[in-house]
């Protein structure tokens, strides 16, 4: 009797406590957020990743504001182990590029986990790749550069936008590594740097994800010498693609989301879905991306997280990559020739 007693009291106090549970869930979903959201930036400020994360920030409604706080270094590691530590209500949340898809692959002692340390929120835009040059370099065109970089090896200073895993590093050396050239390569924390580099002469070219480089080019202080998509985009219709001047399979794009940290809880992630799905829907941020020559993506929740198999994960054709720099390009699903991945359309990262 003693026994089945303590029994009763056992599963009384377990419901009582699945019910507590339950309902500080929903209070809590209901009450998120109670303080200001913050965006942490894995680029620094002055970039596409920043100017498009500002963007949707001031348009998120969810009845605080959001607060940007950029993190740049690490490609983009710095950011991501800084929001993987913390507490996971929703209220600090990553905004990543798809760099972040090859943090593995390039570091693999990292204390955290890319993928499972994160939980998606939402893809905001599809991002090209372009190589730009200050407006008065001597390149007229992108075989003029290649031509000067074949003549004078080694003479060339060239940024990859952020460099490490991003698109736009990976694709320029891949570029440099099918063509043979030899260009020296300089990283910076972000595009912001790195055109602020090109602008004062400190490096030759960069390559770079086009929404920070379109002031510069309305206001005739940079040009664009090619695209690495494989098709000409319609805000530069007059700038060639790599694809029809020096490589046929060239085609490069990248993209940018917004995770959580692992365990948010399931109705805060819902929360933040909704508000940032109602962003990229958006027609007035519509127009605002595609005037910097993005794409919207409006992927949210469980769709942003399925697709993460394909924008995160090496396809089956990817399975088998020689060096780190391959590993890379295999996570962000870039290939520019029928040696990486068959030479198919460079899916964004």
């Amino acid at each position: 009797m003693h026994t089945k007693r303590m029994c009763r009291n056992l599963w009384r106090k377990a419901a009582l406590s699945l019910i507590a549970a339950l309902s500080c869930a929903g209070a809590h979903a209901q009450e998120f957020p109670t303080k200001p959201v913050t965006l942490v930036v894995t680029a620094a400020a002055g970039g596409t990743t920043d100017l498009i994360a500002r963007l949707v920030a001031q348009r998120v409604n969810l009845g605080q504001p959001l607060v940007i706080d950029n993190r740049p270094g690490g490609a983009g590691s710095v950011a991501a182990g800084a929001v993987a530590r913390v507490r996971p209500d929703g209220h600090t949340l990553l905004f990543m590029s798809a760099s972040h898809a090859g943090l593995r692959a390039l570091y693999p002692r990292l204390p955290f986990d890319p993928i499972a340390d994160f939980e998606p929120i939402a893809a905001i835009a599809e991002v090209p790749v372009v190589i730009a040059v200050k407006a008065d370099a001597p390149f007229r065109d992108i075989q003029g550069l290649v031509q000067v970089a074949r003549d004078k090896p080694g003479a060339l200073n060239c940024a990859g936008g952020s460099g490490g895993s991003s698109v736009t590093n990976l694709a320029f050396e891949m570029l440099k590594n099918e063509l043979g050239l030899q260009i020296v390569a300089v990283p910076y924390k972000g595009g912001g740097p790195a055109l602020a580099a090109l602008l004062s002469g400190e490096i030759d070219c960069d390559s770079d994800a086009l929404p920070s480089l379109m002031p510069m080019i309305r206001s005739n202080r940079v040009r664009v010498l090619a695209v690495m998509s494989s098709k000409r985009l319609t805000v530069l219709p007059q700038v060639p693609t790599v694809a029809e001047t020096l490589m046929p399979s060239m085609n490069a794009s990248a993209w940018l989301g917004v995770l959580a940290p692992k365990d948010t809880p399931p109705a805060v992630l819902d929360k933040l879905r909704a508000a940032f799905a109602s962003v990229v829907a958006d027609p007035a941020i519509i127009d605002q991306l595609r005037a910097y020559g993005a794409e919207p993506m409006p992927m949210k929740g469980a769709t942003f997280g399925n697709p993460s198999s394909t924008l995160f994960r090496p396809p089956a054709r990817c399975q088998r990559p020689q060096r780190v720099t391959d590993q890379v390009v295999s996570a962000l699903k870039i290939s520019i020739s029928e040696k990486s991945c068959s030479g198919r359309r460079i899916d964004q990262p």
